[in-house]
């Protein structure tokens, strides 16, 4: 199975001041994915993914090699997608926002490898949105971007961002301005429908040449 699929003009749907149905598009911006070659959750990759596409956005998936990822439902492996880049060769202009699904063994192999801590380091600093769930805000500790940051995680996390600097909260999503550019952070796969909302919120805001965050 690969991670492809035709993107539709459809946007998701947001209701407007007046409370008008709206369509919230991410049309022409490209979303990088970011992870480990083994031990992503398939949920969170996938659903993520589909919420970009639906969005009209492009999704791309970055690893630390080429070929092919395998993605696992909690300990149970599961598909198989193909990467578009490594990410020691990426160039962060390509990519308007950052996604890094979640997956304990995953996350834990990617914050070992300094390309990768480099990479979410940099989209951080240059304001760009980066969206975690589950167990990826570790990244986040692991590039320094979460001192002063207001996040949610799974829950095994909090004394993790705690020492980092962080204040936890237990919520479905949290969006962070306090910062060059927004952290969306998620606990769980089961937050995936206000995760995605989130993250296409805050990439429609660049589309809709608000550039990077304002507070």
């Amino acid at each position: 199975m690969t991670a492809r699929a035709a993107a539709g003009e459809a946007g998701r749907p947001g209701t407007g001041e007046e409370g008008v149905a709206q369509v919230i598009t991410v049309q022409g911006l490209t979303i990088a994915f970011l992870v480990a070659p083994e031990g992503n959750e398939q949920g969170e990759l996938a659903g993520a993914w589909q919420a970009v596409l639906e969005a009209g956005g492009m999704p791309r998936l970055l690893s630390t090699r080429p070929g092919w990822v395998q993605a696992y439902r909690q300990l149970d492996q599961a598909d198989t997608f193909r990467v578009d880049g490594v990410v020691e060769e990426s160039d962060l202009a390509d990519c308007a926002a950052l996604v890094l699904p979640g997956g304990v063994v995953g996350v834990d192999r990617l914050r070992s490898v300094p390309a990768a801590v480099a990479f979410v380091r940099a989209c951080c600093e240059a304001g760009k949105p980066v969206a975690a769930i589950g167990h990826a805000p570790w990244l986040l500790i692991e590039a320094g971007m979460v001192r002063g940051r207001t996040l949610t995680s799974w829950s095994t996390l909090r004394t993790d961002l705690e020492n980092a600097g962080a204040a936890w909260v237990d919520e479905q999503v949290r969006t962070c301005p306090a910062g060059p550019g927004p952290l969306i952070t998620s606990r769980k796969t089961a937050d995936l429908p206000l995760f995605t909302d989130a993250l296409v919120s805050e990439c429609a805001r660049l589309r809709g040449g608000l550039g990077p965050w304002s507070r």
